[in-house]
């Protein structure tokens, strides 16, 4: 039966590369989720009626969608059927980088509806007289909406989102099905290799995770506490 240093030293098993994949995974993401999700927030709340229903229409169908169902459509159905690469052919890690990219698009287009809909909260949490404030100073929609209301609106949410990129954080297991050398795809091939120490491969990944996890948790945690809106 393999020991833990067994895998550790295993040159089969690239356990920091994996790891470190799922956290390459987790920091694209989660920038490209709070930029599009932004956006998409703003389009919510626009005065524009086709804004208004892009927005909604959008956050609707991609937070009901399954998320494998997104990661699949990213790789056979923008690559495979549409030809759509994100890396160049003549790079010799292309077919990886290209599902990294893939993968990375997938859940930014999943991640930010959850993101939209938590910014939304926070903008319902402001005062509706500031924004009257402001549009009787003469400021436009825009300018009231990235000057007055989003920057109190993200301070009330850190919570929230907190929650959002934990579940992105373990969501990434996902990308192991189109292919990314993340943590959960390595632990499917030890799972397969390694039949005989199944509880401590889980194990394994289990605390791996909950390293990850742990840490992301209380530094969200502590910055939601010092940005708090005082009400």
């Amino acid at each position: 039966m393999s020991t833990l240093f067994d895998f550790l030293d295993n040159p089969n098993y690239d356990l920091l590369g994996a790891f470190w994949m799922t956290i390459k995974l987790t920091f694209f993401s989660a920038i490209g989720s709070l930029i599009w999700g932004t956006i998409l927030v703003g389009m919510r709340v626009s005065p524009v009626p086709i804004m208004r229903a892009f927005g909604t229409a959008y956050v609707n169908i991609f937070r009901n969608t399954p998320l494998t169902v997104i990661i699949v459509f990213t790789s056979l159905g923008l690559s495979s059927t549409l030809g759509i690469n994100l890396a160049s052919a003549d790079s010799t890690t292309s077919l990886d980088d290209n599902a990294f990219r893939l993968a990375i698009l997938g859940f930014v287009a999943y991640t930010a509806t959850f993101v939209c809909e938590s910014l939304r909260s926070g903008i319902n949490t402001v005062p509706v007289g500031q924004a009257e404030a402001a549009r009787a100073l003469g400021l436009g929609f825009f300018q009231v909406l990235t000057l007055i209301v989003l920057p109190q609106a993200f301070r009330s949410v850190i919570a929230p989102l907190t929650n959002v990129m934990i579940a992105l954080l373990k969501n990434t297991t996902v990308a192991s099905i189109i292919g990314v050398a993340e943590a959960s795809l390595l632990m499917s091939d030890m799972v397969e290799n390694e039949s005989d120490s199944l509880l401590l491969v889980f194990l394994l990944f289990a605390v791996g995770f909950v390293v990850l996890v742990l840490p992301l948790g209380l530094l969200l945690g502590w910055v939601a506490k010092k940005v708090e809106v005082k009400r």
